[in-house]
């Protein structure tokens, strides 16, 4: 009886494992269309990370000169 219970068992996770779909082209190729969008939207950070970076250098340089500027009218 439990030979009999175990070799049920056995077959039925064997035929269920069979029965499993793998990634069809459709999920496949959304996926890559989403990794694509991912790489691209990083790039995009990286830029504006950059910008934003030359912005606060030049805005420190601006209030570096208008320091200097007020500073020579207190003299």
């Amino acid at each position: 009886m439990n030979k009999m219970l175990i070799a049920a068992a056995a077959s039925s996770v064997l035929f269920l494992a069979g029965c499993a779909s793998g990634p069809d082209k459709a999920s496949s190729a959304k996926l890559d269309e989403l990794s694509n969008q991912v790489s691209q939207l990083s790039k995009d950070v990286q830029a504006l990370k950059s910008e934003s970076m030359s912005a606060r250098e030049e805005a420190a340089r601006a209030n570096e000169r208008i320091d200097n500027i007020a500073q020579s009218y207190t003299k």
